[in-house]
């Protein structure tokens, strides 16, 4: 069984352990891409010029600059440099502004990603293209000198899938008028393109297969991609692989055909570097050699390069950077820089855990305390902590553990939604510098919390905090739905307090097994039972769970309703009264039943499918 991957991801996914799961890519343009792509900002394009390289670039525009026009068919519209951008070349020929004809593109692979940095949203797009039509002046109707022009696409999709936002750094897009300059098109590097790439936490990328090419981004902390090489016998860089969703889709192509375009974009000025290439995964010894620490990296051996001054539509303001960033992994010949980012580290923020309770066999309450004055007190409801785990899961740095498939490209960091609200220290709460964690153990890192001696001082690592879900109650007249799936409950828990619960309905899936965390909910927020139904599953398989009746008689006598079976779709479109806006933080399995169910509602949801 294929699950609906091709031969290279299929590969990779096996030389990376990655247990058995199927495709989620959707055939055609999805309901929910087709929500994520209309609110995207920017739009990454890639495609095959004349000579068969492949190139990336990046459009920009209002929201909704790129809209589905029905049936799959997606309109693009936006302002471009039309003289040195290589895949507005690949797409309209040369010859764009003398009269080439449209049908000259129809059928022409493309591979795109709608993304919009301030919520991190991102939707992966590939198809064809069915039309083109470009303008010879600017938005202004002024007349150009052939460099800025106004481009329209017609594509019609044949896959989409939301992305994985995990190394992303916010950033509020502003447009500007492009002023296309040719900075340089030549090897070696200059050092204007090695300053771009010393600061760049960016970059899209295009890989090719013979069913459909893939844009994708990484993300990381500035730098983190390095130069190896940069002389007149070649130029290699190197980057390295994060773990992510673990679909390996991008590298599935690249182990099947190397060629890769890469758009680098300077959000600071509106500069970007096109780079064409080749590509070389490393697995592995061959990873760790190149790139410490790193157990999966992909080196770009650059066939040509182009630094367009000013060439991108648009500026970005930097917001909150990603928790998920590791720091950059340098290169064995950066010594100076490993000794600084060491003496940085131990400066780091930490978090120790003070206290555990046990809700149920697999579900626990950790309390931690922030060491940090600084960063003590700075967490809003709804957000998530990151916590790094490598000193005291993992032995010491290792890669390609066989043993342990798990920790393939894993950099133990973790991030939990923060269950409790901000602490004031008053009426026995927690203290501004306390949170509280409601985490259920399913994995290495949270064996270790759950069996750590929590009077052994234990501190981990902080890298920072994350996340804006935030449930709001605008209209007085009206009540808001949110669906929890077991531990899913965790967003809601920090701002039930803050909540008017009388405008609140909750619908919560649990297993039998988990009714504990339900009835510790009821104990800490009273008045949240009466607004809330549960269905209970796993009654069938749990004939020995001795707790389950009472358990749920607690429930009940909480003031809960109890629903003994699944959730199910007219329970969700059942509900009456209820607003427009459904919040969730679910399962990817009961997520994409809710997106199903939901397709006529505004859906707004916590993702942990990373």
């Amino acid at each position: 069984m294929d699950g609906g991957w091709h031969g290279g991801e299929a590969l990779m996914q096996k030389k990376l352990h990655v247990p058995f799961q199927y495709n989620p890519t959707s055939h055609g343009l999805s309901p929910h891409s087709q929500r994520l792509l209309h609110g995207s900002s920017l739009l990454a394009i890639g495609a095959l010029d004349d000579q068969g390289q492949l190139w990336t670039t990046v459009l920009a525009g209002k929201q909704g600059f790129a809209r589905s026009l029905g049936q799959s068919i997606v309109g693009v519209k936006a302002l471009a440099d039309v003289k040195y951008d290589p895949v507005v070349d690949a797409l309209f020929g040369k010859d764009k502004f003398e009269g080439a004809a449209s049908d000259q593109v129809q059928g022409k692979d493309f591979a795109a990603l709608g993304i919009h940095l301030a919520t991190r949203d991102r939707v992966k797009l590939q198809g064809q293209m069915i039309g083109t039509a470009i303008g010879g002046s600017d938005a202004s109707g002024n007349k150009t000198a052939k460099e800025i022009a106004e481009i329209q696409l017609a594509l019609a999709i044949t896959g989409s899938l939301g992305n994985c936002p995990k190394y992303l750094n916010e950033k509020e897009i502003v447009l500007t008028m492009p002023k296309p300059v040719l900075e340089a098109d030549t090897l070696p590097l200059t050092q204007v393109s090695l300053d771009l790439l010393a600061k760049a936490d960016l970059f899209f990328i295009t890989s090719y297969h013979s069913k459909g090419m893939s844009a994708n981004h990484r993300g990381g902390s500035p730098g983190f991609m390095r130069v190896e090489k940069n002389d007149a016998e070649g130029v290699i860089l190197v980057y390295p692989e994060f773990s992510g969703n673990r679909f390996y889709q991008t590298l599935g192509n690249l182990y099947l055909d190397p060629r890769a375009g890469f758009a680098i974009p300077d959000f600071d000025t509106g500069d970007i570097l096109y780079i064409t290439c080749t590509t070389k995964i490393l697995i592995g010894d061959s990873a760790a050699a190149t790139l410490p620490r790193s157990n999966l990296a992909v080196q770009l051996l650059v066939k040509s390069a182009r630094y367009v001054k000013q060439g991108l539509a648009f500026r970005g303001i930097l917001g909150e950077r990603s928790p998920y960033n590791p720091p950059v992994r340098y290169l064995p010949s950066e010594r100076n820089q490993v000794d600084a980012q060491a003496k940085s580290d131990n400066a780091a923020a930490y978090a120790r855990l003070l206290s555990r309770t046990m809700l149920t066999h697999t579900i626990a309450r950790f309390r931690f305390s922030i060491t940090d004055p600084e960063t003590a007190g700075t967490w809003k409801a709804g957000q998530y902590i990151a916590l790094a785990f490598e000193d005291e899961v993992s032995g010491g740095y290792a890669h390609m553990n066989d043993e342990d498939p798990r920790s393939l490209n894993d950099d133990y960091l973790r991030t939990f939604t923060v269950s409790s609200p901000p602490g004031n220290g008053k009426d026995g709460n927690l203290r501004h510098d306390e949170l509280e964690l409601t985490v259920r153990n399913v994995g290495t890192v949270t064996n270790y919390l759950f069996k750590v001696n929590t009077k052994a001082g234990v501190e981990l690592p902080l890298r920072g905090f994350g996340g804006t879900f935030s449930v709001e109650q605008p209209n007085p007249n009206e009540v808001v739905p949110f669906v929890a799936g077991g531990i899913g409950i965790t967003p809601l828990l920090a701002q039930l307090g803050s909540l008017d619960l009388s405008r609140l309905r909750l619908l919560w899936s649990v297993n039998v097994r988990d009714l504990g965390l339900v009835v510790d909910m009821m104990k800490q927020y009273p008045l949240s039972a009466s607004t809330t139904k549960v269905y209970v599953s796993g009654l069938d398989e749990a004939q020995s769970h001795r707790k389950a009746p009472a358990a749920i008689e607690a429930v009940k006598k909480a003031g809960a309703e109890v629903i003994e079976r699944r959730i199910l779709e007219e329970d969700v479109r059942g509900e009456k009264g209820l607003g427009n806006t459904w919040y969730f933080c679910t399962g990817p399995a009961l997520k994409k039943l809710l997106l199903a169910w939901l397709k006529d509602k505004t859906t707004i949801y916590e993702d942990f499918n990373y």
